[in-house]
């Protein structure tokens, strides 16, 4: 059903007095939730030759059978080098989910920053790459899971914002629907700078199985229907599109038409959204702090996908070193059949160590 106006608006008015703070408004972990997954392996997957992570945000469980794709930046940790740096190493990698042990690894020379992975009914990898250097870049890549390249979206190296869907701008995600195979991208990882770039993004584009474009809705702001970095994007089994308003603190929820159905406040500042067959919504918050999110945490945040209401809570990890703060959450989140959640740790996560995966285990392992 489609909210009305005064419904939206009474929304955004207790999201907004949420991030204020006040009685009753304080993040809801900061009463004793249940932690389903206390079991914390660090560095989980090892990368081929003895390379080091770089930062990652991007996971996903294979529906075919079951293991884990992510991807590395090629060694470095957010914007510095990327895999434009570093062409002659494989970002997307499978890992088997119970051992670790790499099963496949494809990708060289194609990307600048890998940002969002997704991988649909049939195996197929979907990759987008946020930045671009005049030659490669601004694009959504779809590969066969033995990594041959099976379509792109955006033009290589490109960033635009016509209203076509031609080009991207910074793409974030990616997700296609499997009854159709329609395919939908969030555009614009810059909207939530406090003055972002003159000609940035904050939209979902929509195209058909083909890659022929349809529609695109949204823009840069806060209200209803708007966004500030739209970070990352999942369906629930209904079909609705879940959208990680990152910037804005909420989680917008839409019809495959761009209609605003319902925006949830209770699941924090997002960075990677996952949603179970069973309709769980887990989402991560890899950065709320006293700077951007006062009396928030970081974490794993877990919940019916079907209401606003935070169930469990998985708490980020503290290193032996480096940057601990609040403690360590990614920004990436991807949870297989058993329940074990995988966790790509993001940009600044793991200064210490760049990134990696965290496997968060249910303890009787």
């Amino acid at each position: 059903m489609i909210l009305p106006v005064v419904a939206l608006a009474a929304l955004v008015a207790a999201g907004t007095a949420a991030a204020q703070g006040g009685e009753g408004n304080t993040d809801l972990v900061q009463r004793v939730l249940p932690n389903p997954n206390p079991e914390v392996t660090t560095d989980w997957a090892k990368l081929p030759d003895e390379r080091t992570w770089g930062s990652t945000a991007g996971i996903d469980i294979d529906p075919t059978d079951g293991h884990v794709w992510v991807y590395d930046r090629c060694g470095a940790n957010g914007l510095d080098g990327g895999c434009a740096a570093n062409p002659t190493v494989d970002p997307v990698l499978k890992y088997d989910r119970h051992t670790g042990e790499l099963l496949a690894s494809f990708g060289k020379g194609l990307f600048v920053l890998p940002h969002g992975l997704h991988v649909d009914d049939d195996g197929n990898v979907w990759v987008t790459d946020s930045q671009g250097n005049g030659e490669i870049g601004h694009q959504v890549i779809k590969f066969s899971p033995e990594g041959e390249v099976l379509m792109t979206l955006g033009v290589a190296g490109q960033p635009g914002s016509d209203p076509e869907g031609v080009h991207l701008n910074e793409p974030c995600d990616v997700v296609t629907w499997g009854p159709t195979g329609d395919i939908f991208v969030s555009d614009g990882h810059s909207g939530q700078n406090p003055n972002p770039p003159e000609g940035r993004t904050g939209r979902i584009l929509k195209y058909d199985k083909d890659g022929n474009f349809i529609k695109q809705w949204g823009e840069i702001g806060f209200r209803p229907g708007q966004f500030r970095t739209p970070h990352a994007i999942e369906f629930d089994s209904q079909g609705r599109l879940f959208v990680a308003d990152r910037g804005n603190h909420r989680i917008q929820i839409f019809d495959q038409e761009g209609e605003l159905l319902d925006i949830y406040h209770q699941f924090s500042r997002i960075s990677g959204i996952y949603i179970t067959a069973d309709d769980t919504l887990y989402a991560i918050d890899s950065e709320s702090s006293e700077g951007n999110h006062y009396g928030w945490k970081t974490g794993v945040r877990i919940g019916p996908a079907s209401e606003d209401k935070v169930t469990a809570f998985i708490p980020p990890h503290v290193p032996e070193e480096g940057r601990v703060l609040q403690g360590l959450a990614g920004e990436g989140i991807a949870v297989d059949e058993d329940g074990t959640v995988f966790v790509a740790e993001g940009p600044g996560s793991r200064p210490f160590a760049g990134g990696g995966v965290t496997r968060y285990g249910k303890g009787m392992d």
